[in-house]
C-alpha cells in the first residue's frame, strides 16, 4: 500500500467517523476532508473547489428552487385536495398518503415533499384517534422510496449519474433509474401499507383535540396572587401529578437548581421548571395559578414601553391577551401586526426578556416541528432575538428522550424538536418559514393561486421533458426552468436563494474531490480487491448484493448524498475487478444510498417525524428492517436483469 493510499483511506476513515459521531455538521466534515486533501496532496490546490461547478451540484440547487416553487404556489396543495380521499378507514388513508408522498418525491425534493403532507397526516391522525407514528412512519418511508426512481428524486441519484459522466459513458437519463426504482418502491410500499400499523410502534394516543408530541418542558412563574405561594415543592409535585406533571428544576433569583430539595418552600417570582404532555401544561398552570414565564415577560415588556412611550414610538399599541392555555392552535381571520420581522441591524440590543413585547389583537398558540435544515439548529431563543425580531414568544419545547438542562431562552435547539410558540398568527408563520420549521396540527396559512400553481407546474414539467428525453443536460434543462420562474414570479427573486439546501450543496462539491482522489490513488481498487477477494470470493452476484448492504447500512448512519460519493468509486472500481457492467454496480448504489429506514438520523425525513411522531432511536427498524430486507431481496434480481452483468 502506497503512502498516498494510507493517507486518503485515513482521512476517509476519520470522515466517517466524524460523520456518525454528530458533533459537526455534514457540510463542515465535508470540508474538512476535503481540505486535508488538499494539505496532504490528494487534491490538487487548483481543482479543490471545482465540485461547486460540477453538473449534480447545480441540479440540486435548481430542482430544490423548483419544487419551493410547486409549495408555495399551492400546486402540491391542489393536488393533495382532489387526490386523498375525505372519508376512508385508517388503512386506506394511509396507503393513500403514502403512495401521494412517493409520487411527490420522484419529482421533488423529499424533504418539502413530506413537510407539505405531515400536516394532513397529523389532521387525519386526530380526527381517526390514531397515533400520530401510526401515519407519520409509512408517509416518511413513502416518500424516501418515491426518491429512488428518477434521476432528481434525490441527491444521490445525480451523483451516481455523475460519476458515471466521469467514467465516460455519460450520466443516466432521466428515467434509467425507474424500471429498478419503481419496482423496488413498489415492494416497499405494499409492505409498508399492510404490515405498518402493526410494526409502528404505538407511542402516543391521539385524542380528538390533536395529536401528542411527548413531554414539554416549560417555565412557569409563581406570580403575586398562586396558591404555590409558601407551599413546600413536594406539595407542589403532588398537585401536578395529578395531571401526569412533574417539576423536574426551580430558577430562583436567576440561578438553576436542578434537583431541587422536595421540602423546599417556595416564594413568589420562583421559576418552575415543569415537565408535561400538552394537555397536562394547561391544567398544571391553572390547577396552582402559575404563569408561562415568557408570557408574564412578554407582558412586562410591554407595560415598560407603555411607561416609557418616546423610547419606543409607539404608545397606542394594544396590551398582548394572555394566551389561551391550550394546545389547539388558535386560528382567527383578524389582521395581525407585525412589528419586528425587520432584519436586525448593529444598533439592536440582545433579547433580554425586557423590550419586543408582542403587539397584536389576535395572539394565537401554535406547535412547529424543527426541520433537519432549520436555521434554528444549534441556536437559542436568545441567540436569534426571538422576539425582538419575529414578534413570538417560544412557552415550551418537546424534546423526545432528553432532557436539557438550559433555561428555555437558552436552550439549543435540535432537529425534531417540537416548539409551543405564542403570537400572531402571520408573525408565527413568517418565523417558521424563515427558520426552517413546519406547523403541525394545521396547514400554514397559503392561498394557491391557479395561475401561478400552473405555471410551476408547467415549468418543472418542461425542464424533466427536456432533461429525460436529451434535449439538454439535466444541469442546463433545470437552471433554465429556475430562470423563467423568476422571471415569471412564480418564485421571487429575492427568496430564491432561501430556497437552497447550502449544506447539502456544500457537502456534495466538497465530498466530489475527495471521491475522485479515491479514484486517482488507486485506493478504490485497493478496497475493491479485498472486497472481492476476501468476501465476494470473486462471484460478481454477490459483490453486487454487498456493494448494495454495505451502502445501505452507510447511509443508515451517516448523509446519503456522502454515501454515495463515497461508494461510487468503490462500485466502479469492483466492477471493473470483475469485468463486469459497471452500470448495475452504480444502480445498486443509488438504491442503498435511498435506502435508510433504520435510524432516524439516516435521512432527513426520518428526523422530521422524530418529535411529533414521538419515537425512539430505536423505534425505526422494527418496520425498517424488513423494508431494508425486501430491498435487498427485490433489487439484486431487478439489477441483474435491467442492466445484466
Amino acid at each position: 500500500m502506497e503512502l498516498e493510499q494510507i493517507l486518503i483511506l485515513a482521512i476517509l476513515v476519520g470522515t466517517v467517523v466524524m460523520f456518525l459521531w454528530g458533533r459537526w455538521r455534514h457540510d463542515m466534515v465535508a470540508m474538512a476532508s476535503l481540505l486535508c486533501c488538499v494539505v496532504a496532496g490528494l487534491v490538487p490546490v487548483d481543482g479543490a473547489f471545482q465540485g461547486f461547478g460540477h453538473p449534480a451540484v447545480i441540479t440540486v440547487a435548481c430542482i430544490l428552487i423548483l419544487s419551493s416553487a410547486l409549495q408555495q404556489s399551492g400546486a402540491v396543495d391542489n393536488l393533495t385536495r382532489m387526490v386523498l380521499p375525505q372519508s376512508a378507514g385508517p388503512v386506506v388513508t394511509m396507503a393513500a398518503l403514502s403512495l401521494l408522498a412517493a409520487i411527490l418525491s420522484a419529482f421533488m425534493n423529499n424533504v418539502g415533499a413530506l413537510a407539505l403532507l405531515m400536516p394532513v397526516a397529523l389532521q387525519i391522525a386526530a380526527k381517526q384517534n390514531l397515533p400520530p407514528g401510526k401515519i407519520l412512519m409509512p408517509l416518511a418511508f413513502g416518500s424516501i422510496l418515491g426518491g429512488m426512481t428518477t434521476l432528481i428524486g434525490t441527491p444521490p441519484n445525480l451523483i451516481v449519474a455523475g460519476f458515471r459522466a466521469e467514467a465516460g459513458d455519460g450520466g443516466f437519463t432521466m428515467f434509467d433509474y425507474t424500471p429498478v426504482g419503481i419496482v423496488v418502491a413498489a415492494a416497499g410500499l405494499i409492505f409498508v401499507m399492510v404490515f405498518g400499523r402493526w410494526l409502528v410502534p404505538t407511542r402516543e394516543r391521539a385524542g380528538a383535540e390533536g395529536f401528542e408530541t411527548g413531554s414539554y418542558l416549560t417555565e412557569a412563574r409563581i406570580a403575586a396572587g398562586s396558591k404555590a405561594i409558601g407551599m413546600m415543592l413536594r406539595d407542589v409535585n403532588r398537585e401536578l401529578e395529578k395531571g401526569d406533571a412533574q417539576v423536574i428544576g426551580l430558577i430562583r433569583n436567576e440561578k438553576r437548581i436542578p434537583a431541587p430539595n422536595p421540602f423546599r418552600e417556595l416564594y413568589e417570582n420562583d421559576i418552575l421548571i415543569i415537565e408535561a404532555d400538552p394537555e397536562a401544561l394547561a391544567i398544571a398552570l391553572s390547577a396552582l395559578d402559575l404563569k408561562l414565564e415568557e408570557e408574564l415577560r412578554d407582558l412586562e415588556a410591554q407595560a415598560k414601553a407603555a411607561e416609557q412611550p418616546e423610547d419606543k414610538g409607539d404608545t397606542d399599541a394594544p396590551e398582548a391577551p394572555e394566551a389561551k392555555n391550550t394546545k389547539t392552535i388558535a386560528t382567527k381571520s383578524a389582521k395581525a401586526e407585525k412589528k419586528a420581522d425587520t432584519p436586525e441591524t448593529d444598533t439592536q440590543k440582545p433579547d433580554d426578556g425586557r423590550r419586543g413585547a408582542i403587539q397584536s389583537d389576535d395572539i394565537a398558540l401554535m406547535e412547529l416541528a424543527i426541520l433537519p435544515n432549520s436555521g434554528f439548529i444549534g441556536r437559542s431563543a436568545t441567540d436569534i432575538h426571538l422576539r425582538t425580531r419575529y414578534g413570538v414568544n417560544l412557552l415550551a419545547v418537546s424534546r423526545q428522550g432528553q432532557r436539557s438542562m438550559a433555561r428555555l431562552r437558552t436552550m439549543s435547539m435540535k432537529a425534531g424538536d417540537v416548539l409551543l410558540m405564542q403570537g400572531p398568527p402571520e408573525a408565527i408563520h413568517d418565523f417558521a418559514s424563515r427558520l426552517g420549521c413546519v406547523p403541525l396540527a394545521q396547514r400554514a396559512l397559503r392561498i394557491p393561486d391557479n395561475a401561478q400553481a400552473l405555471k410551476a407546474t408547467g415549468i418543472m414539467a418542461a425542464a424533466i421533458g427536456a432533461a429525460a428525453f436529451g434535449v439538454m443536460p439535466a444541469a442546463v434543462a433545470f437552471a433554465i426552468g429556475v430562470l423563467i420562474a423568476m422571471v415569471t414570479r412564480v418564485v421571487a427573486p429575492r427568496n430564491v436563494y432561501d430556497a437552497v439546501d447550502w449544506p447539502v450543496i456544500v457537502l456534495l462539491a466538497a465530498l466530489i474531490p475527495v471521491a475522485n482522489a479515491m479514484e486517482t490513488t488507486g485506493t478504490a481498487d485497493l478496497v475493491a480487491r479485498f472486497l472481492l477477494n476476501w468476501v465476494a470470493q470473486g462471484n460478481a452476484i454477490i459483490a453486487l448484493g454487498l456493494i448494495l448492504i454495505i451502502t445501505m447500512t452507510l447511509s443508515d448512519f451517516m448523509n446519503n448524498a456522502a454515501t454515495a460519493a463515497v461508494m461510487c468509486p468503490i462500485a466502479i472500481g469492483s466492477a471493473a475487478q470483475l469485468d463486469a457492467n459497471p452500470d448495475a454496480f452504480l444502480m445498486a448504489v443509488a438504491i442503498g444510498a435511498s435506502c435508510a429506514f433504520l435510524t432516524p438520523i439516516g435521512h432527513q425525513n426520518n428526523t422530521l417525524i422524530l418529535g411529533p411522531g414521538g419515537f425512539r432511536f430505536g423505534d425505526y427498524w422494527r418496520l425498517g428492517l424488513p423494508i431494508e430486507i425486501i430491498v435487498v431481496a427485490v433489487g439484486v434480481p431487478m439489477l441483474l436483469w435491467v442492466w445484466p452483468l
